[in-house]
């Protein structure tokens, strides 16, 4: 349930992990705290078989032309991916991938926007790191040694994403578990300390809200998208920003599914993300600004 008694419940159980300082999110020449800050993820799809139609880009220059306008819009880093993560979708082979992949990020890089590779294999983050993307969004997690050492090799920060299997296409967990935040304290913990064994300065961490709990009840996965969004500063012993792929929860919103992102948003916000990943970057960062706004505003009488 969401109300105010619950949220200050929430608070006092766990009031150090409200007030524990997060390292900064590097972006390339970039250092964002992001309290201060938060940092917009965009969505650039080069799958037509992404479940956002919206961020599907059928071209190198629609792809371009998307980029730039998210990044007008207030996209502080553009993430683009060559394979939808969707269960069902088709697989895209690594020489697609990396052909679709490249002249992208190329273009991009060029106009001096950040890019962001959503990629779980060596070969795909290779492509998008060597075309000059700046931030590895990992979503699998099978073969950290190799992506960590070819993430430090392009000085490129990384998202380590939670997923329930060894990638977002092949998940195994079958159990929402009621508290996930013990289990992903450990195994962030674990992959945050090889990581940085391994050479990677920038790092966040995704709890993986956009990838399957194996709940075929939607309004139940939204439920639970919601409590883990408020329970995000929990992670913040770690150390490092939380990132969030915000759900839409079309079976709640329905044709207003578009204005669903804007509500999780408000929810990350009291949950204390610092990187939003977002299909919706001019609503989300109205709303940011605007919670930004009433955190921060005088009161009435001055």
């Amino acid at each position: 349930m969401i109300d105010l008694a619950a949220l200050a419940e929430l608070a006092r159980e766990h009031e150090d992990d409200l007030s524990t300082p997060v390292a900064p999110l590097h972006l390339g020449s970039r250092t964002i705290d992001t309290d201060e800050q938060p940092v917009l993820m965009s969505v650039v799809n080069l799958s037509r078989d992404s479940s956002y139609r919206e961020s599907i880009a059928v071209s190198t220059a629609s792809a371009v032309r998307k980029a730039r306008v998210q990044a007008a819009a207030g996209a502080d880093v553009v993430d683009v991916g060559a394979e939808s993560t969707r269960a069902t979708a088709a697989r895209a082979d690594l020489a697609e991938q990396r052909a679709l992949l490249a002249p992208v990020v190329e273009q991009l890089t060029a106009d001096g926007i950040p890019v962001s590779v959503e990629a779980y294999q060596e070969p795909v983050a290779r492509a998008g790191l060597e075309a000059g993307a700046c931030l590895l969004n990992l979503t699998g997690s099978d073969d950290d040694d190799r992506m960590f050492t070819l993430a430090a090799e392009h000085r490129a920060t990384v998202v380590l994403c939670h997923v329930l299997g060894p990638h977002a296409r092949a998940l195994t967990g079958d159990v929402v578990e009621a508290d996930p935040i013990p289990r992903m304290l450990d195994t962030f913990g674990q992959r945050i300390d090889r990581a940085r064994q391994l050479g990677v300065a920038g790092l966040a961490i995704d709890p993986g809200l956009g990838f399957g709990f194996h709940l075929d009840d939607q309004r139940a996965r939204a439920r639970h998208q919601a409590t883990a969004l408020l329970h995000t500063f929990r992670l913040r012993r770690l150390g490092v920003p939380v990132c969030h792929a915000l759900p839409h929860a079309f079976d709640i919103f329905e044709d207003q599914f578009r204005s669903g992102e804007g509500f999780f948003a408000v929810l990350a916000h009291l949950g204390r993300t610092g990187v939003y990943r977002t299909h919706e970057v001019a609503l989300v960062r109205s709303v940011l600004d605007a919670m930004h706004f009433f955190d921060t505003a005088p009161g009435p009488d001055n």
